[in-house]
């Protein structure tokens, strides 16, 4: 493809994600995936574009506004080719050629708009700090009390963009092996610093490049997300349940963890979710999965096995604060989705799920989230109402886990570990509480 035409994908695949109700991740994979005709360069380009563009949307809108423009994706895209990329006006001028498949050309408003914007910068000195940082009035005295004088640096973290994370599966083969395979596909690859079958690449646009992807080798996994799954610290031969499990990333690292013995039940409200997770058990060789689909949280099926697991992981669903620059959409969707309800929700799914947990075994709260609400205060009200619970200091669990931002708990941030944003509690059940029943 030509610029001018790379320039107008862009621009229709923003205003795609404007229109449909879904996360913008899904509706990407969906467009290229219809687009059989782009080169893995015209990918690069345009999803790099539309990213930018996504990340820098308050600064944008604020540009826009300054000079009383609207908003639309057209403005934008003018806007982030001015003060993101640094364009000249006559470089913009000639990108919007209205040629073949090219944008159109440019109006007198907009060719006003590009000579206000002509030697300006993403960043003004006058943006409230809330704008400069891409965060949302939602969620801003949260992050606030979150995190302090470190609030700017914590905001300026996730507008970078994301790290390209994979585990290994070490049924399929090692991190050596990997590497060494990765290094003579000519991508640059390291081992992860904390998660021990993690390996990070730094070429996204080189996943079309990766065999071992198909082959069930290595899984794309954000290296927080591989700790939290080896917190749950399950071992071969025990009864585990994923009980939020998705698509089933964190119960592919775990039924890996067991060599393939013992169970593992990924649980999910959503069957669709489960399914493609099943497909992904039986690409990575993992025999030792089941599935099951729960009407709710209150599922009979929780009753029915009370105290028939050694271990329970609670990758509860959350405002999703801590990828956000993984997926920068997410920052103004969870306005309209109702934060406050996510709340009440995250305490009943933690208390059903606790009731899974046998006598002297380990219960794992997580969520992908950066607020105190949904993290420390959840562990705190569960363990408040549930004495027979206790929680074990990450010191104990993974030691080798040295810089977390809290002291007791997992938690990782982008700015401070270049991982997604993670919260993770482990708690253990009091031997002595009870029997433990056997399922059925």
């Amino acid at each position: 493809m030509t610029p001018p035409a790379r320039l107008q994908a862009a621009l229709d695949l923003i205003q795609e994600i404007e229109r449909a109700p879904r996360p913008a991740d899904a509706v990407v994979s969906s467009w290229f995936r219809a687009r059989r005709d782009l080169t893995d360069a015209d990918r690069g380009v345009i999803y790099d574009l539309v990213y930018s563009m996504l990340r820098s949307q308050a600064r944008l809108t604020w540009w826009l506004a300054k000079y009383e423009r609207p908003a639309t994706p057209r403005n934008r895209l003018l806007a982030w080719l001015m003060l993101g990329r640094g364009s000249t006006r006559e470089q913009v001028e000639r990108q919007f050629s209205g040629g073949r498949l090219a944008a159109a050309v440019l109006s007198e408003p907009e060719r006003q708009l590009l000579g206000r914007l002509q030697g300006g910068t993403l960043e003004h000195p006058g943006m409230p700090d809330e704008v400069r940082g891409e965060c949302p009035e939602w969620a801003l005295e949260a992050l606030r009390r979150r995190f302090g004088d470190a609030f700017a640096r914590e905001m300026a973290g996730m507008l970078t963009p994301p790290t390209l994370d994979l585990r290994v599966n070490p049924l399929r083969s090692t991190r050596e092996a990997m590497l060494r395979a990765l290094t003579a596909l000519g991508l640059k690859a390291s081992a992860t610093r904390m998660a021990p079958q993690g390996i990070r690449v730094t070429d996204r646009g080189a996943l079309s490049r990766m065999p071992m992807l198909r082959t069930g080798e290595v899984e794309i996994q954000d290296e927080g997300s591989q700790i939290v799954a080896l917190l749950v610290g399950a071992r071969p031969g025990e009864r585990v349940v994923d009980f939020c499990a998705g698509a089933g990333g964190k119960t592919l690292a775990i039924a890996a963890d067991m060599a393939n013995k013992g169970v593992v039940i990924a649980c999910d409200v959503l069957e669709n979710r489960l399914k493609r997770g099943a497909e992904r058990f039986r690409r990575a060789g993992l025999h030792n999965i089941q599935t099951r689909l729960l009407s709710s949280e209150r599922d009979k099926w929780v009753k029915r096995h009370k105290g028939g697991f050694d271990r329970v992981l609670v990758d509860a669903p959350c405002s999703g604060t801590g990828t956000w620059r993984r997926n920068p959409d997410a920052r103004w969707r969870a306005e309209h989705a109702g934060f406050e309800a996510l709340l009440p929700l995250q305490a009943a799914i933690l208390d059903s799920a606790a009731r899974l947990v046998k006598p002297g075994g380990r219960l794992v709260y997580a969520t992908c989230s950066l607020l105190t609400e949904e993290n420390e205060a959840q562990v705190e009200g569960f363990l408040a109402a549930h004495p027979d619970f206790r929680a074990v200091p990450l010191s104990e669990v993974a030691p080798e886990i040295e810089d977390s931002a809290h002291p007791d708990y997992l938690s990782l941030t982008p700015a401070r570990h270049d991982t997604d944003g993670f919260f993770a509690a482990v708690m253990v059940r009091d031997a002595t509480s009870g029997s433990a029943r056997p399922s059925s």
